[in-house]
């Protein structure tokens, strides 16, 4: 009788599923492995399924979370030309918004205006009843590219571009959209921020769940991000609750910090807003409409950067200068005419 050979990627889902006493994280380098494998297509449907869920019973380590991250990072060498621009900044959108619109874009967007570069990635429609930047872009007439040439250009010409993982990484986002037959979020939906796929020097990461701070930390620690700020941002994205104080987390040199900055509203609840319209976004910019919430926000979260960019040594100094640049934006909304 023949003995069948284990599948190679068998012995990752063993590792991990093996009982209370036996389980035990992935390493690095198991991580980084078992992840390319899974992005070149060599696993089978039932074990990249098993996989995942696993990892999301038990919570990914920082060293898997870094693990994955680098095995995307590994794929996307490969296909990028040397002559590529590199951003200062490095901004993930995966979450999406549903109580208000995402006003970190026009943080992002003021910035840009001032000369500094800033790349944006996410995932776009992958839970019902959220906003997303794309769309939001989309509303607002500005291009969102669908491949890393038109990114680049959209960078040369504005010093703003988001390019959606579809774009970029399609195996990603299929595993993404698994959440309707898994019934749970999966390591994809976290990983994936901590990619920095341009490798900006500044990374910012805003979560949901204030517990993974630590985990954000370490897996940009071990993928040797030199500046990198995180916190529990509004919706899970990396804008600043501005009605509570915020706790960061931050790498900067090698050092880590904590800073805790205060409410910069006296209502602690995020005000849910009426209706979510892009266009809300573009009158408030242009000035034409006043919004206490949202330009708070816009200020709070441009300050959060700015201090992790290493531009204050204070927070206080920081939304100095962040309201100094949202003073000074263009009367119009940038466009790549």
């Amino acid at each position: 009788m023949s003995r069948r050979t284990d599948h190679p990627f068998a012995r990752f889902i063993a590792i991990l599923g093996r009982g209370r006493t036996k389980q035990r994280h992935l390493t690095f380098k198991e991580a980084r492995e078992a992840m390319s494998m899974i992005l070149r297509r060599e696993t089978e449907p039932e074990q990249t399924g098993a996989f995942l869920m696993l990892l999301r019973l038990k919570e990914e380590s920082a060293d898997e979370i870094a693990g994955f991250a680098q095995a995307v990072r590994d794929v996307i060498a490969d296909r990028l030309p040397a002559a590529a621009p590199k951003p200062e900044f490095d901004i993930p959108s995966y979450a999406g918004k549903r109580r208000q619109l995402p006003w970190y874009l026009l943080s992002a967007l003021a910035l840009a205006a001032t000369g500094r570069r800033i790349f944006m990635h996410g995932a776009e429609g992958h839970t019902e009843g959220r906003l997303y930047i794309g769309e939001v872009l989309a509303a607002l007439g500005y291009p969102v590219p669908d491949n890393w040439a038109a990114a680049f250009d959209l960078l040369e010409k504005v010093n703003f571009a988001y390019l959606p993982l579809s774009a970029w990484q399609p195996r990603l986002e299929e595993l993404m959209r698994l959440k309707p037959i898994l019934g749970l979020r999966s390591p994809v939906n976290t990983f994936p921020r901590l990619v920095n796929p341009l490798g900006a020097p500044v990374m910012i990461n805003g979560i949901f769940h204030r517990g993974f701070l630590e985990t954000h930390m370490g897996a940009a620690q071990r993928l040797g991000q030199k500046r990198f700020a995180v916190f529990r941002g509004e919706g899970g994205e990396p804008e600043r609750r501005v009605g509570k104080t915020c706790e960061v987390a931050r790498l900067a040199d090698d050092h880590e910090y904590r800073d805790f900055w205060p409410a910069m509203l006296e209502e602690p609840r995020v005000p849910a807003e009426a209706e979510l319209d892009p266009r809300i976004l573009s009158e408030v910019w242009s000035g034409t409409r006043s919004h206490a919430y949202g330009e708070a926000t816009v200020v709070g979260t441009l300050a959060v950067w700015l201090h992790a960019a290493g531009d204050a040594r204070e927070p206080e100094e920081a939304e100095r200068m962040a309201r100094d640049v949202w003073c000074r934006r263009p009367a119009h909304l940038p466009t790549a005419a």
